[in-house]
């Protein structure tokens, strides 16, 4: 198994930590990993886009001219889809884009993506998330400890209005409880910054 040093939120190592090979080391499939990029992008899409037919569009409501005898095409609204102003066709209505991969592959998907996170060396584990106020100097300031202030995903055992108020304001970094853990903000933010508790309840729910 490989080890991984604790710190506090000073920066200084307070212990180390062992990481399961079977969550932390396992190769990576860019196939699955791409699977579970693509499902979390769909069920985030509101799909709330809409366009009318030709039956929603105001107007229409009589025969623009007769039949016979004009000489110009026969037509029996102005709201055809062929006119100006008309109904669309086959345009886009209300639907949930949303769908879910099998348990397993979004298991696997999640150790692999925690795989090359620890392989890369992003990794971070800190002994707790406990910020003398929560502010964003003070964010920045433990950010910068661990080289992370270029983006990090921050890991909580449990949902804190503290920490996710005081990164608030700081772009490329973002906080969630273990629970809200996906594969997408893991690829996306450069540094991995997890509490010993979160890693232990990672580690339980992938065992």
């Amino acid at each position: 198994m490989a080890r991984v040093s604790v710190y506090n939120m000073g920066g200084d190592p307070v212990g180390e930590v062992e990481l399961r090979d079977d969550i932390f080391g396992v190769a990576a499939n860019p196939a699955v990993l791409h699977e579970a990029v693509i499902m979390h992008l769909a069920n985030r899409r509101r799909g709330t886009h809409d366009t009318k037919t030709r039956a929603e569009v105001s107007g229409g409501g009589r025969k623009p001219w007769r039949q016979k005898g004009t000489g110009r095409a026969r037509h029996g609204s102005i709201r055809s889809p062929i006119w100006r102003g008309g109904g669309i066709v086959f345009g886009p209505h209300p639907r949930d884009y949303g769908y879910r991969l099998p348990k397993k592959v979004r298991r696997l998907a999640l150790k692999f993506a925690l795989s090359e996170k620890v392989r890369a060396g992003e990794l971070v584990v800190v002994d707790t998330f406990a910020l003398p106020a929560p502010k964003t100097k003070e964010a920045l300031k433990f950010l910068a400890r661990f080289e992370a202030s270029g983006g990090a995903l921050l890991v909580g055992a449990a949902p804190s209005r503290e920490m996710k108020l005081a990164v608030a304001n700081i772009t490329g970094v973002k906080f969630v409880p273990v629970t809200n853990l996906n594969v997408y903000d893991i690829l996306r933010y450069p540094k991995l910054i997890v509490t010993r508790e979160a890693l232990a309840r990672i580690e339980e729910a992938l065992k």
